[in-house]
């Protein structure tokens, strides 16, 4: 007997969420799947990111754990996820701690390229291919996607995975992305310059002022990174992504900071700058029955509470489940990403929500009448534990309690038609 064909997947895009669902479906013997990248090269262009709780747990899931070294991670030696600090001052507000947190999920940053090199091992290299711009998407009669790339390869597949945003404007036409008004610095110093600063603290640390924000940490192998999220205009604003930036085009907005943190500016060897984007939330991340939105194409955002690496992991492991439990059933392609989309859209709606409410409380800080008290209640309204729960959500109960509600109900359904 002849086996059936395998089911065609594509993903387009290999950050993160790419990678990760090359993992993922590469572990369904019934799925022949296929990685594009723009890129003529993997590398990650950016300084330092974050790995949650919830990101750690991913990894284990994908398997890739071990493949991040500890040399390569700074951990902070008292425990804390991320200190908030008085600019002015210096003074502590707020220390987040990690309670019942195990050892092996504890907060990390490390460079970005740690991640994706951890990620990349756990890819089947022959599955992935550079140099491929995705130009052009057809749907066909059948269902199946036609894509068709720049340098003239084309492909069909009964899946769509968009961990680019060129896929989700095919999906959604009319969703547009507009420069926020915002530009982030990310910067590099030796960190030896950096903790021979006197009082400087070796931390996750964010220093507040009641309009600017220096962010501060240790990437471990010498490396020591600052960041900063600055106002410009539109048209000053960065035409490229990682374009090479002075330390002066930010550094004046910091006058009114401590000179410890004067002092850590003036270590910066290297600097570059990110026009930051983001569009309207999207009501599904599903689409034309063939097509799944995954990491940052699914929540258009300029920043994801530093858990975006997390929920693009969760992404894809919802996505890859929801896939086999739709072919393990007989359902078809538009039947799992129907329960995808009922795990992961409420997932984003809840996380807009957050982001509704730093805008409520914009207010509040707007009435503050000295430095001391913006920074007060910026620590209060916007860095409190109400949130934490991005970072310790359980996507893997959450997804075994939908599944099986799902298929109760399903199952009701068959038994009241048989009874007809």
């Amino acid at each position: 007997m002849t086996a059936p064909p395998k089911l065609k997947v594509a993903i387009i895009g290999a950050g993160p969420a790419g990678l990760g669902a090359g993992i993922e479906f590469a572990k369904l013997p019934f799925v022949d799947v296929q990685i594009y990248e723009q890129a003529r090269e993997l590398r990650e262009v950016g300084a330092g990111i974050s790995i949650q709780h919830n990101t750690w747990r991913m990894l284990d899931v994908l398997g890739v754990y071990d493949y991040l070294e500890e040399k390569d991670l700074f951990r902070a030696m008292d425990g804390h996820a991320v200190q908030h600090r008085n600019g002015r001052t210096n003074e502590l507000l707020l220390s987040s701690g990690q309670e019942g947190t195990p050892a092996r999920y504890l907060h990390a940053r490390a460079l970005r390229s740690v991640l994706q090199k951890a990620l990349l091992k756990g890819v089947d290299q022959s599955k992935l291919r550079l140099s491929s711009r995705l130009t052009h998407i057809t749907q066909l009669p059948s269902h199946r996607l036609a894509l068709q790339f720049e340098d003239g390869h084309t492909d069909q597949v009964d899946l769509l995975i968009g961990a680019d945003g060129v896929v989700r404007q095919f999906a959604y036409p009319d969703h547009k992305l507009e420069y926020t008004g915002m530009t982030a610095y990310r910067a590099l110093a030796d960190a030896r310059d950096i903790l021979n600063i006197p009082g400087f603290p070796d931390a996750v640390t964010f220093w507040h002022g009641p309009a600017d924000r220096l962010y501060t940490c240790n990437l471990n192998n010498n490396v020591y990174e600052i960041a900063a999220r600055v106002p410009e205009t539109k048209e000053s604003a960065p035409v490229s992504w990682g374009q090479d930036a002075r330390v002066d085009e930010f550094s004046w907005r910091y006058k009114d900071f401590s000179p410890m943190l004067k002092s850590v500016l003036d270590n910066i060897t290297e600097v570059k700058k990110f026009a930051l984007f983001s569009g309207p939330r999207l009501e599904k991340v599903v689409s034309h029955a063939s097509i799944a939105l995954v990491g940052d194409a699914s929540h258009p955002l300029s920043g994801a509470f530093g858990a975006g690496a997390g929920f693009a992991l969760e992404d894809v492991y919802v996505l890859s489940r929801a896939v086999e439990w739709a072919y393990s059933r007989g359902y078809s392609i538009k039947d799992g990403l129907g329960l995808f989309d009922r795990v992961r859209t409420p997932h984003y709606n809840a996380m807009y929500e957050i982001l509704d409410g730093f805008a409520a409380s914009n207010a509040a800080i707007q009435k503050a009448t000295s430095f001391d008290e913006a920074v007060s209640v910026i620590v209060a309204e916007k860095w409190n534990n109400d949130h934490d729960w991005l970072y310790h959500y359980d996507v893997e109960k959450v997804w075994r309690k939908t599944v099986e509600a799902e298929d109760a109900c399903r199952n009701d359904d068959a038994k009241r038609e048989s009874h007809l």
